[in-house]
């Protein structure tokens, strides 16, 4: 038996019937077709489905979407800004904090809920809270540079600006 409901994600409120026993990770993929979250394990093990629930980071995978109702969900959608991404996700580009992408919707969520309750975060500290997302592809040295890049403020815009152009790639080919 479904229930309506109505969830707010990223800012917009959508009328939903729902299964009581769906996860908001599959709610927010299946019923309103914002797929950046990934599901990686669905046991609240990898932090690919991180979302922030009222600006706190929880896995949506393990968390039931009836139990958002009355909250405000941001996924990584609703990090960007209106004319691009926003600086973090310009940062994780440009320092190298992307590789498959798979992890990237929830390392950006989690990092997101970082800066905005410590600015200025140690390396220690951005690895403590990271530590919820599990990356095979990076190697985590990118995206914690990332993070103080946009800590500090010193992300160009992606238009005009070369792409790594104060980093050496991590692989070299050949």
């Amino acid at each position: 038996m479904k229930v309506a409901a109505t969830l707010t994600v990223n800012g917009t409120n959508y009328p939903v019937e729902l299964d009581p026993h769906v996860s908001l990770l599959r709610a927010v993929r299946d019923e309103l077709g914002l797929t950046g979250s990934k599901e990686g394990c669905d046991d609240s093990e990898c932090g690919a489905c991180m979302m922030l629930l009222d600006g706190a980071p929880v896995n949506a995978c393990s968390y039931l979407a009836m139990q958002a109702v009355g909250k405000d969900v941001t996924t990584v959608e609703g990090l960007a800004g209106d004319d691009e991404v926003g600086p973090l996700q310009r940062a994780f580009l440009q320092q190298f904090g992307v590789q498959c992408g798979f992890c990237t919707p929830g390392m950006l969520i989690s990092a997101t809920a970082l800066l905005r309750s410590n600015p200025h975060p140690t390396d220690d500290e951005i690895r403590l809270v990271l530590s919820g997302n599990l990356c095979r592809c990076t190697g985590y040295d990118g995206i914690v540079k990332a993070v103080h890049r946009a800590a500090a403020g010193d992300v160009p815009p992606l238009r005009g600006a070369p792409l790594h152009a104060d980093a050496t790639p991590p692989h070299h080919a050949g």
